[in-house]
């Protein structure tokens, strides 16, 4: 006598197992970037709009870029309670350059990602260093946001005066943050900064995260 098939094993034969797999690695992988990129507290800054920076970190960063290769043997920077930043540097052609100024711009938002800053005070001669300090300075601030972002000679510049723009735009593309995609969102384009702003010891950036409030949750619990 045939018996017939338990309801719950017929459902089960109907599953599209290789879909189930596809999503199953997907929320694996989106699982792992985010918590390779953030920490929980980093997150619940993100969320609240406001993320603290420390200078130490951002420093670590852009030591991080230099090699025993490259002319330039030092690079800093120092945020100060009256806004400006300070960059710091060793360079074998020009010898200790100190320059300070103001964070005008630093803003992502979809695929528009850049930083402008204008030097007080003096006059910018080497466009070509400028642009060197520029790139490796606006990717080490950005990288507490994006996770770590592989870095390029040849990110965009324009150099107005005493006002440097650095479109980091290609770059943030490969950042951890951009490879975390998971129910048709991605995370860096849900990332939005609108503001870098100098403080004593830190930057802080203003942050928002566009993604519907159950990935906030969800991203949340990755995190515990």
């Amino acid at each position: 006598m045939m018996m017939d098939m338990p309801a719950a094993i017929t459902e089960c034969a109907a599953v599209n197992w290789s879909s189930v797999a596809a999503a199953t690695e997907e929320y694996s992988t989106f699982i792992s970037i985010v918590r390779q990129t953030w920490s929980a507290e980093s997150l619940r800054d993100i969320l609240s709009g406001h993320v603290a920076v420390p200078d130490d970190e951002i420093n670590q960063a852009i030591a991080s870029r230099l090699s025993d290769e490259d002319s330039v043997k030092s690079l800093s920077i120092t945020s100060k309670e009256n806004g400006r930043l300070e960059i710091h540097a060793d360079t074998a052609k020009l010898g200790r350059i100190e320059l300070s100024g103001t964070v005008d711009a630093f803003v992502h938002e979809g695929d528009s990602s850049y930083m402008t800053y204008t030097v007080k005070e003096r006059a910018l001669k080497d466009h070509g260093l400028m642009s060197w300090f520029f790139s490796r300075i606006s990717l080490s601030m950005v990288e507490r946001l994006s996770g770590r972002i592989e870095l390029a000679d040849d990110l965009p510049t324009t150099i107005k005066g005493n006002t440097v723009t650095v479109d980091f735009a290609e770059r943030l593309k490969t950042s951890n943050l951009a490879q975390a995609n998971y129910a048709g969102c991605n995370l860096l384009d849900a990332l939005v900064i609108t503001s870098a702003v100098p403080h004593d010891g830190y930057v802080e950036f203003d942050t928002e995260l566009r993604v519907p409030d159950s990935l906030k949750e969800l991203l949340l619990n990755i995190l515990q």
